[in-house]
């Protein structure tokens, strides 16, 4: 059995470069995969916390799952608007769509 301390960290880590991804990246299909990356942390996060209180409806993995799930259906609809916006204007910098540019 490893130490609680270990998940947590790793979680922590995982949510700190998803975070950055999404502050520091101007590519839009980074951004995406911050999202994922903080998504991921969470589900890490729920899943230990679900083994160390371990109640009869497994409520830590029974959340993992719908997690995962809308992580899912989100990334798909998240890359269709990528998609389209590249389509549009030749580009994906989420800064641009701003007017940062200037």
């Amino acid at each position: 059995m490893i130490h609680l301390w270990l998940p947590l960290a790793l979680s922590a880590a995982l949510f700190g470069v998803g975070l950055y991804g999404v502050l520091a990246r101007r590519n839009a299909v980074l951004v995406l995969v911050g999202v994922e990356l903080m998504l991921g942390a969470v589900g890490l996060l729920l899943v230990t916390a679900g083994v160390k209180h371990a109640d009869a409806y497994l409520a830590g993995q029974t959340l993992t799952i719908f997690l995962i799930t809308i992580a899912a259906a989100e990334i798909a609809v998240a890359l269709g608007l990528v998609v389209l916006a590249f389509r549009a204007r030749g580009q994906i910098d989420v800064t641009a769509a701003r007017g940062d540019d200037e």
